[in-house]
């Protein structure tokens, strides 16, 4: 499984309910067309966290990398109800890091005959 991380903050004045709405409907979207497997939208508590990550945090899991790429390729289109609805997440959001991550070990990982 991989995992790809999205950390930011909301532009000022961006309902954070009006954001988290909008962005279940693109992720759900998303999630039943197949090009993701699940995911979860995480706020920073109580100030605990580095300010350079944002104050909050999406996870999104996907299969593999080919699923994340059919996932980029379809908001490349920026055409139709794809477009609105990364629109309406993705002009809401300042500051944003991302990060892709994997399960460990992997599942064809082998032991034994490592060289290093």
């Amino acid at each position: 499984m991989d995992i790809y991380h999205g950390f930011f903050t909301l532009k000022s004045g961006t309902s954070d309910m009006k954001f988290a709405d909008d962005l279940r409907r693109f992720m759900e979207y998303l999630k039943g067309q197949g090009k993701i497997e699940s995911w979860r939208l995480m706020r920073r508590k109580l100030g605990l966290g580095p300010k350079e990550l944002g104050e909050f945090h999406v996870m999104i899991e996907l299969r593999d990398l080919a699923q994340l790429d059919e996932a980029f390729s379809m908001a490349a289109t920026r055409s139709g109800d794809t477009e609105a609805m990364h629109f309406d997440v993705n002009s809401r959001i300042e500051s944003v890091t991302f990060a892709l991550f994997r399960d460990f070990p992997d599942p064809v990982r082998k032991t034994g005959e490592e060289l290093f």
